[in-house]
Order: structure tokens, then sequence, then C-alpha cells
């Protein structure tokens, strides 16, 4: 990790928004852009605890959601539609993960135009051992204050939803 910069450049930023005549939407920015730099904080420290597993976090998502559902697969279509990402991102992490053998697809026992996804023996083993890591090392210290926690997922759920990205 990098040393720590002197000063808080998105403050900066903000600070040079209001400066040039744009204060109306500086605090926007400003949020915006923490936002933007806090993902980018928390998806390397996460993509720090998956690699000795072999794992970025979006075929880690693919097998976390496989681990979940009763049977341990699921459509193709229907990972992608929980997941939130394009198809193709769908595919080209089964491709991966199938080439680990911790996935396999197969055909829908009822419906001949759907592929199935499902955890291999080793899928569930590795998604196991890959979460309580993630418990561990992440997710048991955030780097949030208990606090604000249920706050912060408060404001990005409305976020979310106001952005239609699902109903209530």
């Amino acid at each position: 990790m990098a040393a720590p910069l002197p000063r808080d450049p998105i403050a900066e930023a903000q600070r040079n928004w209001e400066e040039h005549g744009w204060g109306d939407v500086a605090a926007p920015m400003a949020a915006i852009t923490a936002i933007m730099r806090t993902q980018q904080i928390l998806l390397a420290r996460i993509e720090s605890i998956l690699k000795p597993f072999g794992l970025t976090f979006a075929r880690y998502e693919l097998l976390a959601l496989l681990s979940f559902t009763r049977k341990g697969s699921l459509p193709m279509n229907k990972a992608s539609a929980l997941l939130q990402v394009h198809p193709t991102s769908v595919t080209n992490a089964v491709d991966r993960l199938e080439r680990a053998g911790l996935v396999a697809r197969f055909p829908h026992p009822t419906d001949g135009r759907t592929t199935l996804i499902g955890l291999t023996t080793e899928g569930r083993t590795l998604a196991k051992r890959s979460t309580a890591a993630l418990n561990t090392e992440v997710f048991s210290a955030p780097g949030f204050d208990p606090g604000d926690v249920e706050h912060l997922i408060r404001i990005l759920r409305d976020f979310r939803r106001n952005a239609g990205d699902f109903e209530d």
C-alpha cells in the first residue's frame, strides 16, 4: 500500500470546484468521488484476500451466489440478473471457474434453451474457505465506524432504489 497523501485530494477538488464557480455541485462531486475511491480501496482489500484462492471478486461473487442456492445451481441468465452484470461477464466468469474445476455447466432438465451452472465439490469447498477469509479479514473490520454501517447501508440502498436498481 502506498504512503498516505499529506492532504485529502477529494477535499482539494471540492475547493477547486467552489473556486471555479461550481459551488452548487461541489459537495455532490466530492461525495461521488469519495464513493468511487472507497470502492477502489475496498476492492483492493478484497482482491488481496481472494488472490491466494485464485479468485477475483467477480468469480467469488458467482461462487458465493451458487453456494446460497438450495441445489447449488442456477440458470446462467438468473445468475446474471442476481449479480447485476451483463451475461457476457457471467459467461467469462463461468469459463474461468469451469477451467479451474469449480463449476460445471449442464442442461436444464425441463427447458432445453437454458444452461445451468452448478458448483462442483471443489467449488463449494473454495466458496466456504474464501468466504471465511473475507469474513475474518475484511467484513469483520470493514474500516467503517460500527455506528455508521447501518446508516451507510440505508443511504446506499435508497440511492440504488431511486436509480432503478430494484423495487421494494
